[in-house]
């Protein structure tokens, strides 16, 4: 029996790598552009491999593929795809979480430089006609004397901290999971969350959505912040309560802000955040670069050529 592989939507110009991976192994090919569940159901009945970019791959999908299948996701994270009904079906799940560890960390050391250098007040300032850069950048700490928290510390906070380095920040870091020998050995030091909150100049986020970090930066806790203290999120928009931070930087509770993700993309029209002073939007964009994208399409060509074999994902989900 010929084994399938179904693209259930994707946002690149071309599939060739993923076509060319499938077609290697004599595996039928089809690609589609789905949303729901259940129309993807249909498009994905019988499929031994399925790759997902933004789709909901649910229950219907779960039961739909061949039993053992893999699915794939295009990307760094898998909220997407629901893990349990996954488990029970018997599906093997892989991701792509390293595609782009470089873009998201320039990206996220670009967005704190703008914020700590008050970039976006400054620039307003000029287009205004108003030529007092102390009355606009107040207060401004040397790097020497700034530290810098990381909420998480996986392999995107870990690339912020080697790129940062040369700067003279001191470093703090967040992290449950790593121990006081890992983290003095970055050349950062490991504090408790309480600690993050009350002592960093500027907090970069990069954890990942879990039961225990969602809605973490809420008010009660934006407020033990120091009032110049700032937050760059590229990891999660479900790691901040979106109305709090508006209402934060409204009130001057904390310095400034930073995001590239949000609870729900794109931003909404109304959201608070679009009016919030001292904030810097971006559209989920720190993963990208061109070469990002070849990337990402490489890799989940390979996990389509590896799945074909009966191997597991190169990067599996532990479901």
């Amino acid at each position: 029996m010929t084994l399938s592989v179904v693209i259930s939507d994707y946002t690149f110009p071309d599939l060739v790598q993923e076509k060319a991976a499938a077609e290697a192994k004599g595996a039928s090919f089809a690609a589609h552009q789905s949303k729901s569940d259940a129309e993807l159901a249909k498009l994905v009945n019988g499929a031994d491999v399925v790759a997902v970019q933004f789709a909901t791959f649910g229950p219907l999908c779960c039961a739909a593929v061949t039993p053992g299948a893999t699915v794939i996701r295009y990307g760094v994270g898998y909220d997407n795809i629901d893990l349990k009904a996954a488990k029970q079906a018997g599906l093997k799940i892989g991701y792509v979480p390293d595609y782009c560890t470089d873009e998201v960390a320039e990206h996220c050391c670009a967005a704190a430089m703008a914020l700590l250098r008050k970039l976006v007040k400054l620039d307003a300032s000029v287009r205004s006609g108003d030529w007092l850069a102390v009355k606009h950048a107040k207060p401004i700490k040397p790097f020497a004397q700034t530290t810098f928290g990381f909420f998480g510390m996986g392999q995107i906070g870990q690339a912020i901290l080697t790129r940062l380095k040369g700067f003279g920040f001191s470093f703090i870091v967040a992290d449950p999971g790593l121990s006081d020998k890992q983290v003095t050995e970055m050349g950062a030091t490991l504090v408790d969350e309480a600690t993050l909150l009350t002592s960093a100049d500027i907090i970069s986020l990069n954890a990942p959505a879990t039961a225990r970090t969602t809605n973490f930066f809420n008010a009660a806790r934006l407020a033990q912040m120091q009032p110049h203290a700032m937050i760059v999120n590229s990891a999660r928009g479900q790691l901040i309560v979106e109305n709090d931070i508006a209402l934060a930087l409204e009130k001057g509770l904390i310095g400034g802000a930073a995001l590239d993700v949000f609870h729900a993309e794109p931003l909404s029209m109304s959201s608070r955040l679009r009016e919030a002073p001292n904030l810097l939007l971006t559209p989920h964009a720190a993963w990208y670069s061109e070469a990002a994208i070849n990337r990402l399409q490489g890799l989940v060509a390979q996990d389509i050529t590896r799945a074909l074999i009966g191997d597991t994902p190169r990067k599996p989900v532990r479901i």
